[in-house]
């Protein structure tokens, strides 16, 4: 009954950003927190950005910080992930997912996300 969509995933030269967005759709009444994770080829999902109901307290992972910033507009139904400065490092999928839980914001556990897209490739080329 919830449905999260990534869009915007590509291939940028390192330098260059990008701009993920995330739709959502169905019973969205209580997706409390919105986030980013990440996944590497070969390695664990990573915390990556969230953000509360409103938009307005974001955080993103240290691994990001300056370079990446989460936004939300509910009147779209989307959330944002502007990628700057984007290194060889930041290759992944990314993914989008949704929690009901408020509290999941100031956390950086996927477990307590019960929504998640499926993913979108960002490839940084050096």
């Amino acid at each position: 009954q919830v449905q999260l969509v990534e869009s915007g995933g590509g291939l940028v030269q390192a330098g260059g950003s990008l701009r993920l967005s995330c739709t959502f759709s169905g019973r969205t009444g209580n997706l409390y927190t919105m986030a980013w994770f990440l996944q590497a080829p070969g390695k664990e999902r990573e915390f990556v950005a969230a953000t509360n109901w409103s938009g307005g307290m974001t955080r993103v992972g240290d691994d990001v910080e300056g370079r990446f910033t989460c936004s939300r507009d509910n009147t779209k139904n989307t959330v944002y992930l502007q990628m700057n400065s984007l290194k060889f490092q930041d290759t992944a999928v990314y993914y989008c997912a949704a929690s009901t839980v408020s509290g999941a914001f100031f956390r950086s556990d996927q477990r307590e996300y019960t929504y998640w897209g499926q993913g979108t490739q960002v490839t940084v080329s050096s």
